[in-house]
């Protein structure tokens, strides 16, 4: 009952966004946004192109580094910061600093030190994830009950022991919140990359098809990355909401 209810809210939501897209259309005209029929029949060709796959697969590639760089330095620091407290009341003030500033404002940086290159794409889009996964995480530790680290040193743990056994369980329905969102920042992030230094990858298929003035194409790469993050983030919330309920 449940599972049918999300899936007629998400039918009716889908519908209300093509209407509304239908609506703007008439607004404002093909120049600035093509109709939701023509964009549906542009997918429908441009997608199974090897034109899209190649550029489709490196963005994957390119993201796929970063998340991984992202989620393990996020995880690493944020377990640092909250297992150490004077480390956290330390670095916390400064994590914080650094996730309010624009991160574009740092990207001329990367590019002198890594070019035009994969590494520099990858940095980039971690450099969007790795402070939410470290905040979130550092705060999950920060909650823990204190009785359940009593027990851990009652039973001489050692602390890769405690952090395995004790912190990791206790804490994973926030730390996957904190990976949600990471998850979110660094596929900005890399897009941000590619659009502004790349010439492979659906950012530079956007910005490309924007300065062309190609808005049946910027729109359909643009609904196939609504359509990758909406799932991801579907997936990750429904294994956020199960720990959850598992406590």
């Amino acid at each position: 009952m449940i599972a049918v209810r999300r899936a007629t809210d998400t039918l009716i939501m889908l519908a209300v966004i093509v209407l509304a897209w239908q609506v703007l259309y008439r607004m404002v005209g093909s120049t600035a946004l093509p109709a939701p029929l023509a964009t549906l029949q542009y997918l429908a060709k441009f997608v199974p192109s090897a034109r899209f796959a190649e550029n489709a697969w490196a963005t994957l590639v390119t993201f796929i580094w970063a998340l991984a760089l992202s989620y393990s330095l996020g995880l690493v620091i944020g377990t640092w910061m909250g297992v150490h407290r004077l480390s956290g009341a330390v670095g916390e003030p400064i994590l914080i600093s650094i996730y309010t500033l624009p991160k574009i404002t740092l990207y001329p940086v990367v590019l002198l030190i890594f070019g035009l290159s994969l590494p520099g794409r990858v940095t980039f889009g971690a450099m969007h994830g790795v402070l939410p996964v470290a905040l979130l995480t550092m705060n999950a530790i920060r909650n823990i009950p204190p009785v359940y680290l009593k027990a851990a040193r009652t039973l001489h743990l050692s602390e890769w022991q405690t952090i395995t056994t004790v912190l990791l369980p206790a804490t994973l329905p926030e730390v996957v919140s904190g990976l949600r969102i990471g998850f979110t920042l660094t596929l900005l992030g890399v897009l941000l990359a590619e659009m502004f230094a790349s010439k492979s990858g659906l950012g530079a298929l956007i910005i490309n098809a924007m300065q062309l003035l190609q808005n049946e194409e910027m729109v359909t790469v643009t609904i196939v990355l609504f359509v990758f993050a909406a799932l991801a983030n579907s997936f990750l919330l429904w294994m956020e909401h199960r720990l959850h309920k598992r406590i």
